[in-house]
Formats: C-alpha cells, sequence, structure tokens
C-alpha cells in the first residue's frame, strides 16, 4: 500500500497516532533542528530517513541532510523540524518512530520499528519476518 495517496504531508505536536505512518519524537525533532540551525546555510534543509537494501541484516537506514524534495516525498513536521520520507521507505517504516538517543556510549539517531523481526547491534540494520 503506498500513502502518497492518503499523506502528503504530516505535522507532528502529540505522539503517534492511527493516522501517522511513521513519527518523530520530540527528542528526534530536537537533534534535528540543532544539527540544521548549525549548518552555513541551513534555509530549506531537513533529515531525509530512507531504508536502502544492504546492511548486515537486509535493510539499512539511512539518514541525511537534504534541500530538495522529491515528488514522492512524504513531508513530516514536529516542533518546527522537517523530515523527509520517500513513499518506498515509508512502507517499510510504517508505525515506526525516529528517536535520538543521547547516552554515555554515544548519541544516535535510531528507528524504533515494529515491521524489524531483527536488528544489528548498532541499530542501523534490520531484517523483516
Amino acid at each position: 500500500m503506498s500513502f502518497q495517496s492518503v499523506f502528503t504531508r504530516v505535522r507532528e505536536t502529540e505522539p503517534m497516532s492511527d493516522t501517522v505512518p511513521f513519527s518523530v519524537s520530540a527528542s528526534a525533532a530536537a537533534r534535528i533542528k540543532e544539527i540544521i540551525a548549525a549548518q552555513p546555510e541551513p534555509e530549506g534543509l531537513a533529515l531525509r530517513v530512507a531504508v536502502l537494501a544492504g546492511g548486515c541484516n537486509g535493510f539499512q537506514y539511512q539518514f541525511k541532510l537534504e534541500r530538495d524534495q522529491a515528488a514522492d516525498d512524504v513531508i513530516i513536521e514536529r516542533d518546527g523540524a522537517r523530515v523527509f520520507v520517500d513513499t518506498t521507505s515509508l512502507d517499510l517504516l510504517e508505525n515506526a518512530e525516529l528517536e535520538f538517543v543521547d547516552k554515555l556510549m554515544g548519541a544516535h539517531f535510531t528507528v524504533t520499528n515494529p515491521n524489524a523481526a531483527s536488528s544489528c547491534g548498532c541499530g542501523t540494520s534490520f531484517s523483516l519476518a
């Protein structure tokens, strides 16, 4: 099922609901805003979250800053932060949440994905059931 016909722009101010295919936590939104604000030309930047084939478990998450929105992107906004997700990736991220974790051993973005049957130790790749 493609979410393009249903979702073209999602604004989040509350935790994920049944109508949001992919959500962004408050901590992730805050960190995205910090990262973008530190860029030389922050205007128009967003974090792209994508799922690519590869990694040690079959699929891997990719996070990168981008200015250009693709025609099939869904835009998720939370607390002033923007995230682009293409519809193919969105199918694999259904009901997942982007989070930012800052612990003693390091800080990083992570995806809590109920569709993942297993994931690697670093949390950047996963497999489906």
